[in-house]
């Protein structure tokens, strides 16, 4: 079983092709838990969620197959999305924010394949992670995403560099930003040398170090070497769940190969799949995964296109 830890949101999203017009269902860890259960993964999710959408989120997990475990809030978290061009950048405004998850019973992910952290807005907290990892030695994976986000009074989203956060992701197997989470960790412009901010992230502890860069693939470092991770081009309709969905990919594939290449780019047609789609009702099959895959493991030679790659 893989337990996927973070809130679900329920959130209004707008792209350049989309309007969803309502509030749909999202969030790191449920979108990473969706897609393994679709590709044949036991997960668990643990989130909170207020009665607003309660009903609708354990029957969508019920569909999926999903084990749950729901925090009890107030409200439900969610956020307004607005890309403003086909590259996944975008504007972030609150519209709720749940309760955090607090401290978990040990039981609840002991015996656990691997353990996904993936808050979307400071619900776990960093002493939490540290717990978590104490208590269970096995392959446990971040995405900081909601470890590095914040709310102004307007509602607006901001990401800043919380104290301790290092220390927090020198716990992890595998620690997973996107091109700005790893600019906000380590002050590197990842467009022009997300090999460096990789190298800055490993030296602090984790084991692995992956940074996503939308169209340009995507780089994973172990302290060996660096891996350049080609994307699977595609129709993009909604980036949304990209990096989620990347998440599941690695994860399902490294727990059964230990191969960071496969891993890496079965992880890029995971996602690949994700942004042809909108909502929680996307369709992965695990076969179509795969011809993708060996499209991109055929790409021995792939550098991702920054100027760091040339030097």
């Amino acid at each position: 079983m893989i337990t996927a830890i973070g809130n679900p949101v329920y959130d209004y999203i707008k792209t350049q092709k989309i309007d969803t017009r309502e509030r749909v269902l999202s969030g790191c860890s449920t979108n990473a838990a969706l897609a393994l259960c679709r590709l044949g993964s036991e997960v668990h999710l643990v989130g909170a969620i207020g009665d607003d959408f309660k009903d609708d989120f354990t029957k969508k997990l019920a569909e999926a197959h999903i084990g749950h475990t729901i925090i009890p809030s107030k409200s439900s978290g969610g956020f307004s999305l607005i890309y403003y061009d086909d590259f996944g950048n975008r504007t972030l405004d609150l519209l709720g924010r749940a309760e955090p998850i607090g401290v978990l019973h040990p039981d609840m992910y002991r015996a656990s394949e691997a353990i996904l952290i993936a808050p979307i807005l400071g619900e776990v907290s960093l002493e939490e992670i540290g717990i978590i990892r104490d208590n269970f030695p096995g392959f446990y994976f971040c995405d900081p995403q909601g470890l590095l986000r914040n709310a102004d009074e307007s509602g607006r989203i901001y990401h800043e560099k919380v104290a301790g956060i290092e220390n927090a992701l020198a716990r992890f197997t595998v620690v997973k930003p996107n091109e700005l989470e790893a600019k906000v960790l380590t002050g590197i412009d990842c467009r022009q040398d997300p090999y460096r901010a990789a190298r800055m992230i490993k030296s602090w502890g984790p084991e692995i170090v992956i940074v996503t860069l939308a169209e340009l693939g995507s780089v994973i470092f172990d302290g060996n070497v660096l891996i350049d991770i080609p994307p699977y081009a595609v129709d993009l309709l909604d980036a949304t769940g990209a990096g989620d969905t990347y998440m599941a990919g690695f994860t399902f594939e490294y727990l059964r190969t230990g191969d960071l290449r496969r891993a890496g780019c079965f992880a890029s047609c995971v996602s690949s799949i994700m942004i042809e789609q909108v909502g929680p009702d996307f369709v992965m099959a695990e076969s179509e995964v795969r011809r993708r895959q060996q499209t991109l493991l055929a790409k021995t030679d792939f550098k991702v296109a920054v100027p760091a790659a040339s030097t």
